[in-house]
C-alpha cells in the first residue's frame, strides 16, 4: 500500500517544504505556500516508455509538412506553420478575453479534415452548443466532452483515439489517485505530465487552456510552462475589440509572432493587415502623435505613438505608460532634458500605445522622444512622417534590424517620410523620402523645427 506524505508546495514556482514558511524560499514571495498530501510510489511518473531505443541523428526523418493546419492563418503564424504531431501547447489569458472562442473556431476548422475531441472541464455540452451555434461551428468529426478525470480522458483517447485534442482547462481536470484539490499546483503539474507523456507516446496534438493570475502569468507553478512544447498567451482588454496572440515559448518555431484578431458578434475574426487597423484612427493634426514601424517576428507592424504632456503642481511629477516599458521611457525623457534640453521635471507625461500592443523592442525609442517632444512643444507632427530608430544615452540614434522591411511596410500604407538612424548602407524605397540622422536634437530640429 501507498504511503502519503504531507507538504507544502508554492503556489507560484512549485517549491517543496517539509513544513510550513511565510516566505518561498524558491520565488521569495509571501504566503503562497499551501499543503499538499502525495503517496509515495516506487514507479517512477517520469519517461514515455519502458521500450528505449537509440536512434542515429542522421537516420531521423523530421517532415515539416505535417504539420496539422489550424484554419487560422495567424494561429498557425505564432505556431511556427501549424500544430506539430505530439507537440503540446499551453494557452494562456485573462477570463473573458476569448481563449475558448479561438480553440472553438479552431477545433471546427481542424475537424473538417481531422478527428478532434474538445474537453471543457467548465462547461456542460448544452452550454458549448450554445455557443458553438453563435459562432456557426458545426462538423461531424468534432466530439464534446465534459469531464474533469484525466483518468478517464487518458482511457477513452486510449480506446478511441482522436487527430488533435483540446483541454479547456487544465485547472480544471484532477488525477484521482492525489488528494489535492483541482487547480492546486500537484494536480496541474501531475495532469499536465499525463497530458504530455500521452501527446509524445500518440503523437496527438494536444491544445490545454490555463488561466491568468492576477499578476499577468499563468496559474500553477512555472514548472507547467517548462514541460510543454509551446506557450501561447492571449492578450487584449475586454472592453476593445481588438485581441494580440503572442508566442512566449516555441520549440518549432520563432518566439517573436504575434497574431491579431478582432472580436466580432460571431466570434473572432483574423486581421490580416494590423498595421491598417492600428492607424485607421490616428488623428491628423494633434500634438504627440507619431507613426513607428515595430518588427514582431517576420513582419513589421505599424503603431501609432502618442505622447501627452502637461504641467503639474505637484513636487513628484507623474510618469504613466501603457504598451512600452516604463523605465525606458523615465530614460528617455532623461535624455531629452540632458541632451535636448527640454525642461521636463514639472511636467506630468503620459505615453501610449494606440491599440493595445504591447512593444518592447528599443527601435521605437525614437517616436517615443518625438511624441514626447511633439506634446512639450504643442507642435504636431505631420501625418507623413515615419519615425524608427534606438536612443542611446548621449543622445544619438543606433540603427535597428530589418529597415528596409519596415520602410517597405510604410510605403504601403502611404508614408511619404522617413526618419532614420545613419547607417552605411541606407535603403532607396520609391515614395519615400530617407532622412539619416545621428541624434535626437537633429531629428527634433527637422520633424519640428527649432525653437
Amino acid at each position: 500500500m501507498a504511503k502519503k506524505k504531507t507538504y507544502f508546495m508554492c503556489q507560484e514556482c512549485g517549491h517543496e517544504s517539509i513544513r510550513w514558511v511565510g516566505r518561498c524560499p524558491g520565488c521569495h514571495q509571501f504566503n503562497t505556500m499551501v499543503e499538499e498530501i502525495k503517496e509515495k510510489s516506487s514507479s517512477s511518473s517520469l519517461g514515455f516508455s519502458k521500450n528505449v531505443e537509440i536512434h542515429n541523428i542522421n537516420s531521423i526523418v523530421s517532415d515539416e509538412k505535417k504539420r496539422t493546419k489550424t484554419g487560422s492563418i495567424e494561429l498557425d503564424r505564432v505556431l511556427g506553420g501549424g500544430l506539430v504531431a505530439g507537440s503540446l501547447v499551453l494557452l494562456g489569458g485573462d477570463p473573458g478575453i476569448g481563449k475558448s472562442t479561438l480553440l472553438l473556431q479552431s477545433a471546427h476548422s481542424i475537424s473538417k479534415t481531422k478527428k478532434t475531441y474538445y474537453l471543457s472541464g467548465e462547461e456542460s455540452p448544452q452550454q458549448i452548443k450554445l455557443r458553438a451555434s453563435r459562432l456557426g461551428v458545426a462538423s461531424d468529426d468534432l466530439y464534446i466532452l465534459s469531464e474533469t478525470d484525466i483518468d478517464v480522458l487518458t482511457h477513452l483517447v486510449e480506446k478511441n483515439p482522436p487527430q488533435v485534442l483540446i483541454v479547456d482547462s487544465i485547472q480544471t481536470v484532477f488525477k484521482s489517485s492525489l488528494e489535492s484539490a483541482p487547480g492546486s499546483v500537484a494536480q496541474v503539474r501531475e495532469c499536465t505530465n499525463t497530458l504530455m507523456k500521452l501527446a509524445k507516446s500518440t503523437g496527438i496534438p494536444i491544445f490545454i487552456v490555463g488561466h491568468v493570475t492576477k499578476e499577468g502569468g499563468i496559474a500553477g507553478p512555472r514548472v507547467l510552462e517548462h514541460m510543454v512544447d509551446t506557450v501561447l498567451y492571449f492578450e487584449g482588454d475586454r472592453h476593445q475589440s481588438f485581441r494580440i496572440l503572442r508566442g512566449v515559448k516555441n520549440r518549432f518555431g520563432s518566439t517573436n509572432e504575434i497574431g491579431v484578431y478582432e472580436m466580432v458578434q460571431k466570434g473572432l475574426r483574423e486581421v490580416l493587415n494590423p498595421s491598417e487597423l492600428f492607424l485607421s484612427q490616428r488623428p491628423i493634426e494633434g500634438p504627440g502623435s507619431v507613426a513607428t514601424a515595430s518588427m514582431e517576428g517576420t513582419r513589421p507592424i505599424l503603431v501609432e505613438i502618442q505622447g501627452l504632456i502637461t504641467s503639474t503642481n505637484f513636487s513628484t511629477p507623474r510618469r504613466m505608460t501603457n504598451g512600452v516599458d516604463y523605465n525606458r521611457v523615465s530614460l528617455l525623457m532623461a535624455v531629452l532634458e540632458k541632451r535636448v534640453g527640454l525642461f521636463l521635471n514639472n511636467h506630468d507625461a503620459f505615453v501610449n500605445v494606440a491599440g493595445g500592443v504591447k512593444i518592447e523592442e528599443p527601435a521605437v525609442d525614437l517616436a517615443i522622444s518625438l511624441a514626447v517632444a511633439s506634446s512639450f512643444k504643442e507642435k504636431p507632427i505631420n501625418q507623413h512622417w515615419l519615425v524608427i530608430g534606438e536612443v542611446g544615452l548621449t543622445g544619438e540614434v543606433r540603427s535597428v534590424s530589418q529597415i528596409e522591411q519596415r520602410l517597405k511596410e510604410g510605403q504601403k500604407l502611404g508614408f511619404k517620410k522617413a526618419l532614420i538612424p545613419q547607417t552605411k548602407n541606407i535603403p532607396d524605397i520609391d515614395g519615400i523620402s530617407i532622412y539619416p540622422i545621428k541624434t535626437v536634437r537633429e531629428g527634433i530640429n527637422i520633424v519640428l523645427g527649432g525653437d
